[in-house]
């Protein structure tokens, strides 16, 4: 036993002093080689985290001190915080793929799974990437708020909550619909700057045409000077004269410009005042089922409804006497 111990020894001895050269030799080349490199690309990542978290955060400074309300400053942090999470991901990705061939690992077949794997995901994820990516495009270009009124995938209402995958918005009845950003292909928005409704007024075919468009005019100067109503207007009612002739119609367009969602008051106002105003100047309200001869066509004319005739009375001279049958004394 022993001397099989001292023969096998010296050879122990030799294999732990190669493994000890070899570990100090790989030592030696990994802080005089690998380790700069890797403080390099470790310095320059952090470089580039620093300068994007610096720009994501100018970006907020400046939406809060030139943006005009909540919604601009809301909207200017939710796509300063896209960029900041999309820019740090994509640095340090590509930190740890620079990274990773020089500890020794062998990216080959690990970007092979990774591709075959970001195929199947992007398969099946696809409609959500598109939603991201439609819900950033509608946040840059500001397509609408929160509290707006819009017509999106075929639904009107408010908008009440808006982020990078849906949207949220409730229609008048109360109805929340939640729709995916990607079935979003055309926005109306009913909110934005102004809003300009059109009043068609129907009048009977007989009113004159300027004695009605002068009595138009004064109930809108009366809404736009009322001042319930004068902060909501931008301009003057316009009357834009007879736009339609529908068989014993006349159809009198109002065009109002008011504030952003601030036009329904002064409409329903302005459609109380023609309904007060119409009878007081004799004229007569469109009515599709209205008939009138040519008769009733002239100037400030009202059609009138056709006299009925007269139940003739009878003529007591003329009246036959009773005749009586002699036989039962019934009359004939």
């Amino acid at each position: 036993m022993l001397t099989t111990f001292l023969l096998i020894s010296p050879k122990l001895h030799e294999s732990w002093s190669k493994a000890g050269d070899r570990l100090l030799d790989n030592s030696v080349d990994f802080v005089t080689a690998v380790l700069p490199k890797l403080l390099v690309v470790a310095a320059l990542a952090w470089i580039l985290i620093r300068l994007v978290s610096f720009f994501s955060s100018r970006m907020i400074r400046i939406a809060e001190r030139h943006a005009g309300g909540a919604i601009q400053i809301s909207q200017a942090r939710t796509l300063s915080s896209v960029i900041r999470a999309t820019g740090i991901a994509i640095i340090a990705f590509l930190a740890v793929l620079q990274i990773l061939p020089m500890l020794g690992f062998n990216l080959g077949p690990l970007l092979t799974s990774a591709g075959v794997a970001g195929v199947a995901i992007g398969l099946a994820a696809q409609t959500i990437v598109k939603d991201c990516l439609n819900g950033t495009l509608i946040l840059i270009e500001d397509q609408y708020n929160v509290g707006d009124w819009v017509t999106i995938a075929g639904f009107t209402g408010q908008i009440e909550g808006l982020s990078l995958r849906k949207t949220t918005l409730r229609d008048g009845n109360g109805t929340l619909y939640v729709i995916p950003n990607s079935q979003i292909t055309t926005v109306a928005n009913l909110t934005r700057d102004y809003s300009s409704p059109v009043l068609n007024v129907a009048v009977d075919y007989s009113a004159d045409p300027d004695k009605t468009i002068a009595v138009l005019t004064e109930v809108a100067k009366g809404v736009r000077n009322d001042p319930a109503f004068k902060d909501a207007f931008l301009a003057d009612p316009v009357i834009l004269g007879v736009d339609q002739v529908k068989g014993s119609q006349l159809i009198y367009p109002i065009v109002l410009k008011t504030l952003a969602n601030q036009q329904w008051g002064p409409l329903r106002e302005l459609q109380r005042r023609i309904r007060l105003a119409l009878p007081e100047h004799s004229i007569l309200p469109g009515d599709p089922y209205r008939v009138f001869g040519m008769g009733n066509l002239r100037a400030g004319a009202v059609p009138e409804a056709p006299a009925q005739p007269e139940a003739p009375h009878p003529n007591p001279t003329a009246a036959k006497p009773q005749e009586i049958n002699p036989f039962t004394g019934e009359g004939l």
